[in-house]
């Protein structure tokens, strides 16, 4: 059996890739060539346990014989390391949000179209049984035109070089708009034209934001507002939510992507816990990607889907910095 060598570029998004390596690991169609990593403590306890080869510079890792890599890097490192990687012939999923900015999103996949290697974007709701369905539901036309949604995709405060702005690239929209706006792209067919938020530091001591409301209006005329804020409280039975209310002209569904949970209670923690139950996104995308790769197949979440999605978030930063509606196509060149 053909195996695809793989390999890890950076463990900052430590809970992601810790369940990506898990899962490959258990793979028989898939060797681990390395991980890669200038922070060698944040992954020392993956390289002791699945004794794999350590790389101080991601450039040692694409001298090996690799043939793809995972980039799980701080956001702003995703355009160089993608870049980097194209250019040495390695095929590349990378982390959510794809890049920081419109620009250097558009050089990261054409440079993937130069050298002829597959840039997939980590976007593993729209994987979610509940996602899937309710697209084919629409597709059937089962509620009709779409004209609108509600979408929310909240967590609790992150910490770390996720509020570090320099590292992220923004705060709670940057973090969680991507997500569900990825499933929204996907259910509608459709690219958002233009974008109005608020957001801010409202809930926390810090100078970024951890809450927002954006307002989208796509090119086939839905219309949508999304919730992606650090608003769950410590004592919060979940960790983050997403769901998503589709209105269309003959119906409506509900998605709750994480509603598939046993919930129970103890005296030691003194709060609800919410088991969750349901599907294993992370192990869906990857066994996605591999198949693509290995069948030289067209990976199911390009660039463009992850440009896409991302690009919302930095429109909503732009709309409440000039605080007036900012059309795709202003930010775009």
């Amino acid at each position: 059996m053909k195996k695809l060598k793989v390999g890890f570029i950076s463990f900052a998004y430590r809970g992601h890739a810790a369940a990506y390596l898990h899962h490959m690991v258990n793979m028989n169609n898939v060797e681990i060539v390395g991980i890669a990593d200038s922070n060698k403590t944040r992954v020392q306890p993956y390289i002791d346990q699945y004794l794999l080869p350590y790389y101080e510079d991601h450039h040692q890792l694409l001298e090996t014989d690799v043939e793809a890599v995972i980039i799980m890097s701080e956001n702003v490192f995703h355009a160089e390391m993608t870049i980097d990687a194209a250019r040495a012939g390695k095929h590349i999923l990378c982390e959510k949000p794809l890049g920081i900015s419109v620009q250097e999103m558009k050089k990261m996949i054409a440079t993937c179209e130069e050298n002829k290697v597959q840039l997939m974007a980590v976007l593993p709701t729209n994987y979610s049984s509940t996602v899937v369905e309710a697209k084919k539901a629409i597709d059937r036309g089962e509620i009709g035109e779409i004209i609108a949604m509600k979408g929310n995709n909240r967590g609790s405060f992150p910490g770390g070089w996720y509020v570090d702005k320099d590292l992220a690239g923004g705060g709670a929209i940057m973090d969680h708009a991507v997500h569900i706006a990825g499933v929204m792209n996907l259910v509608t067919g459709s690219k958002v034209k233009s974008v109005y938020a608020e957001g801010g530091a409202l809930l926390y001591d810090k100078e970024i934001d951890d809450a927002g409301i954006v307002h989208l209006t796509y090119e086939n005329d839905v219309v949508a507002v999304l919730d992606p804020s650090w608003s769950r409280c410590k004592s919060y039975p979940f960790p983050v939510d997403l769901t998503l209310d589709i209105i269309g002209t003959e119906g409506v569904i509900s998605i709750d992507c994480f509603n598939q949970k046993n919930e129970w209670y103890n005296d030691q923690t003194m709060s609800g816990i919410w088991d969750y139950a349901g599907d294993d996104n992370p192990a869906i995308l990857i066994r996605d990607f591999v198949k693509a790769l290995l069948e030289d197949e067209q990976v199911s979440t390009t660039g463009e889907d992850g440009l896409n999605a991302a690009v919302i978030a930095i429109a909503a930063y732009e709309s409440i910095k000039q605080r007036r509606t900012v059309h795709i196509s202003e930010i775009s060149n």
